[in-house]
């Protein structure tokens, strides 16, 4: 099949590398001429694990090359897979921009009955919107389909490889019938439903998800108050069936770029249609209101944070990514530089800068050098470069704070090392 992908952003690169894998002919467009230059040369603008070596294999077999004019990329598609960003407006709301551009531009150069599906995430009843667009500049006939994704980044390459489930929404029985084709080899379980159940998946699937951090994280708030230990609580709720012991993560709160993104673009809907009380708009607000809490709770327990040198370890927003975007250093580490504070950060792939330059943030090339002086040491993200770092040889004589913010860490161990530990729902 003839697939071009607009967008050759995070979806775009591994979706296309993924179906050039299992057969297809692939062409990723983007309008970003360095990124298309980039990808010519096997590198990825950003770090997700196996993605280089399989776009290097496909773009080596043929298989898969890479545009940023229209005109050569869409006229023998059989299947136009639209994969820009569709970010957030300051109200919460979708920015439809670039995903009203990208349908404007491919129309004209559609061959005859080709489908347009849209990846991007988008509120349910866009296409009424979207059609109308696409019709107006298109000379062929066309079909109109929901393809969401539904990708992790870190493991997005298996994650498309090996599908939890493939959803697909569409009007017409060709559509169902040529994108169930495209995903039969996959040996997924394929969803077939109208498109807007197709959107409303995507955003149920990550509001679920989001819920579940928020839900956990409201526990571990009680447990700080009464002593009980939030990582034996998910023990014992996990052996019912209903809950399970998967997805728990007691922290700082969701982050990245699709949870906080697609809850306040649910929240946004909800409000949009007069469901102001809905509960996805309360996940939005006690998920924003998390990380400032939690700093001024931690300012109390280390006597404030003036003069303090904190080693801030993990600066993307979780492992096996460099995505800084909502990943809690970037929301840390600049109200604790406003408090006084020396930050020294450390990641193994992010790089990261507070948004106004200052002497007082460094960020080094080992956990070693990020602790060395350290008067409270903060795991952030749970790298493995972090976990498996033994703290209890860097341990200094001077009194030291462990706020372990993914408890990773056993405390009895540091607390014998002489730290004073923090972690979360448990002491």
């Amino acid at each position: 099949m003839n697939i071009t992908i607009i967008g050759t952003g995070f979806v775009g690169a591994v979706s296309g590398a993924v179906y050039a894998k299992k057969g297809h002919q692939i062409t990723g467009l983007d309008i970003d001429q360095n990124k298309i230059d980039s990808l010519k040369k096997d590198k990825v603008p950003f770090y997700e694990p196996n993605l280089e070596k399989l776009l290097k294999s496909q773009q080596k077999a043929g298989r898969l090359t890479f545009t940023n004019s229209y005109k050569e990329a869409i006229p023998d598609a059989d299947l136009v897979i639209v994969a820009v960003g569709t970010p957030s407006l300051k109200s919460g709301a979708v920015n439809l921009t670039y995903i009203k551009q990208a349908c404007k531009n491919l129309a004209p150069f559609l061959k005859n009955q080709a489908i347009v599906a849209i990846k991007s995430t988008v509120p349910p009843g866009i296409f009424q919107e979207l059609y109308p667009l696409i019709e107006k500049h298109a000379k062929n006939k066309f079909y109109l389909a929901a393809l969401p994704e539904f990708l992790k980044e870190g493991t997005a390459v298996d994650d498309t490889l090996y599908p939890d489930r493939v959803v697909i929404g569409a009007d017409e029985p060709k559509v169902f019938k040529l994108l169930e084709e495209l995903y039969l080899p996959y040996q997924a379980p394929i969803v077939k439903v109208n498109p807007e159940t197709a959107q409303m998946i995507k955003y149920a699937s990550n509001a679920y998800l989001a819920t579940r951090i928020t839900f956990i994280n409201q526990i571990a708030d009680l447990c700080e108050i009464n002593g009980a230990n939030i990582e034996d609580i998910i023990k014992g709720i996990g052996f019912d069936k209903r809950i399970g012991h998967h997805y728990w993560y007691p922290g700082l709160g969701y982050g990245g770029s699709c949870f906080p993104k697609d809850v306040k673009e649910l929240a946004a809907y909800a409000k949009q249609v007069k469901r102001h009380k809905n509960l996805i708009v309360v996940i939005d607000k006690l998920n924003d209101a998390r990380i400032p809490r939690l700093i001024s709770s931690w300012e109390t327990l280390v006597k404030g944070w003036a003069g303090k040198t904190v080693a801030t370890l993990g600066l993307s927003f979780k492992p096996q990514t460099n995505d800084t975007r909502h990943a809690p250093a970037s929301i840390i580490i600049p109200r604790l530089l406003k408090k006084g504070a020396k930050v020294k950060g450390y990641d193994p792939q992010a790089r990261w800068s507070p948004p106004e330059k200052t002497a007082q943030f460094q960020q080094l090339a080992t956990v070693e050098q990020a602790v060395k002086s350290a008067d409270i040491i903060m795991i952030l993200v749970e790298w493995p470069e972090i976990v498996k770092f033994d703290f209890t040889k860097t341990k200094l004589k001077k009194q030291q704070y462990f706020i372990d913010t993914r408890n990773r860490f056993q405390s009895a161990k540091l607390k014998k090392a002489g730290y004073i530990y923090q972690g979360i729902g448990n002491t």
